[in-house]
């Protein structure tokens, strides 16, 4: 069967019955264990920030970076602030290039996009592999090879996109939250499974040489380079799956595939025109500009960077099938669910990017003495909690409990499912941040941790009900033709929040407030809540859905 199918109609009950639904449903499961792989990839930087911290703080000789310091290592906070621009970088990259992915279904076909997105996956993660095998790697190669793993942060866009067209309407909510909440379990499986990856000689001499740490009086050995290696044979079995199982739907007009992987190539490169700009403004010192705003002046700077850079860098019938699809930035809709979706996935990404090293930093350390006084410099808790056995817990619960949230929405409809998910987002929030504080201020930070830790876990299923009602609200406000694009955009968007919260944690890490990072999130959800209730979930609604 040729891998572009000449006829597709799900609203046809009888050819979804007799044809579209095994072909279906077979792209959808080929395509969740793919988006698998890529959230993976994507967002293992988190981790490897994380690994890389343990193994430096073990012994300071490793990995002792001097990058854009004037030649001087960096210590304490200083340099935990410093290793949350690894996953930034990654969310920033992933992000952006979700913008071009937004569009890239009808121009370069489905069953394509998906099999070059898994290929180019591959590299980041053999040069992860590689490079951590040196201590002495440089900072920015991790940067770079942080910005090139974003490939698996815009594949979401895409393939929820392409998921969109293979179901029927009366579908939407449980197939978009299967191949969402499904492959947003990645993040939970990396979680999970690179603590046991890096303690075993998984690929022998080809692995390298492990690094030897004392614990305690106990050496270890730890191989942290699998935490890149061990994707790489993954993701090249699933990449023979998307190439000779899944389809590209014939109104998409993608043409041969040489000619369709050469726009998915040349499209991915204007992300990376906006990812970079936006990466470069965020590692350049800026003087005494805040912070807070530089981050979110360089989001806006990529965005716009990479639309313009799609609006006049293209060839003339792409940019036609660009510019029609366009027309979604005319419809305040599109905006205004993109608030609402950041709220939820924006979330969801930017919690898991930023989870592992902050149970670390908060509860990892102490920071005052017996007495509530401040330390000149933050110590490390003997009695901080093991907590790669938790780390993988709350995007778990995220991930698997969004087709719940999209079931939900098909029952009860989405807009009231958010709105109460957004009020429990609220509560769990600043009850997060409430112990965070505590944490803060005590000589036994530990004893705070499992309240936070339930708090949090809360949190996240909270994102991941929202995500699935969210995404649901999308196919019933926007006509068919539109649906698909505003799916990507919002998302695109949404995914920034791998970026910011990482970055926002970090700023207020350094300050020595990281409670204030949770507030502030509080008070954008409650906007959120207002906003969703007035245009959707009130009696009398613009767009009741």
């Amino acid at each position: 069967m040729s891998r572009t199918l000449e006829h597709w109609d799900v609203e046809d009950d009888s050819f979804w019955e007799s044809t579209g639904k095994k072909i279906a449903n077979v792209n959808l499961w080929i395509s969740i264990p793919n988006l698998l792989c890529a959230f993976s990839v994507w967002l293992y930087w988190g981790m490897l920030a994380k690994f890389i911290q343990a193994l430096h703080f073990a012994d300071t000789s490793l990995f002792d970076f001097t990058f854009m310091h004037e030649g001087q290592p960096y210590v304490g906070d200083y340099y935990r602030a410093l290793l949350f621009t690894l996953p930034a970088v990654a969310g920033l990259a992933g992000a952006t290039l979700r913008i071009p992915n937004s569009f890239m279904i009808a121009i370069c076909g489905g069953r394509n996009v998906k099999f070059m997105t898994t290929l180019l996956l591959i590299i980041p993660a053999m040069g992860a592999g590689l490079a951590l095998q040196d201590p002495t790697t440089p900072f920015w190669v991790f940067i770079v090879l942080a910005a090139i793993s974003g490939v698996g942060g815009g594949a979401f866009a895409s393939s929820m996109s392409n998921i969109s067209f293979f179901f029927p309407k009366r579908m939407q909510g449980l197939s978009l939250g299967l191949n969402a909440g499904l492959g947003n379990l990645g993040v939970s499986v990396m979680q999970f499974l690179l603590p046991w990856a890096i303690t075993r000689s998984i690929f022998g001499e080809l692995g390298g040489d492990p690094y030897e740490i004392v614990k305690d009086g106990v050496a270890k050995q730890i191989w942290v380079q699998n935490a890149g290696l061990v994707w790489v044979p993954i993701l090249a079995f699933f990449l023979v799956l998307a190439f000779f199982l899944m389809n590209n739907l014939p109104q998409h007009k993608c043409g041969a595939t040489p000619m369709a992987v050469a726009k998915y190539l040349w499209l991915t490169l204007l992300g990376y025109v906006g990812a970079t700009v936006g990466i470069i403004l965020l590692i350049v010192p800026w003087g005494g500009f805040p912070v807070l705003l530089k981050i979110f002046v360089i989001l806006v700077i990529a965005v716009l960077v990479t639309l313009a850079a799609m609006r006049f860098l293209t060839p003339r019938e792409t940019k036609e099938n660009l510019l029609g699809q366009f027309s979604i930035f005319r419809n305040k809709h599109n905006w205004i669910m993109t608030w609402l979706y950041t709220m939820t996935f924006g979330s969801f990404i930017g919690y898991a990017n930023a989870f592992p090293k902050l149970l670390d930093d908060v509860f990892g350390v102490i920071r005052v003495d017996a007495n509530g006084q401040a330390l000149a410099e933050a110590i490390t808790n003997p009695a901080a909690p093991v907590t790669a056995n938790y780390i993988w817990l709350g995007a778990g619960v995220g991930a698997l409990i969004r087709p719940v949230g999209g079931w939900l929405s098909d029952k009860l409809g989405g807009a009231r499912v958010t709105h109460w998910d957004t009020l429990a987002m609220i509560a769990a929030t600043i009850g997060a941040g409430y112990f965070v504080s505590l944490a803060s201020q005590s000589a036994q930070p530990e004893q705070y941790f499992f309240p936070f830790l339930i708090l949090f876990i809360v949190l996240f299923a909270t994102t991941g009900i929202g995500n699935g009602s969210t995404f649901r609200m999308i196919p019933i406000i926007f006509p068919k033709e539109q649906a698909g694009p505003v799916l990507g955009w919002t998302s695109a968007i949404a995914a920034y929040g791998a970026f910011l919260i990482p970055k926002i944690f970090a700023t207020q890490i350094k300050a020595g407030t990281p409670q204030y990072a949770l507030y502030g999130f509080a008070g954008y959800y409650a906007s959120c809540l207002v906003v969703n209730w007035w245009f959707y979930a009130r009696k009398g609604a613009e767009v009741p859905c």
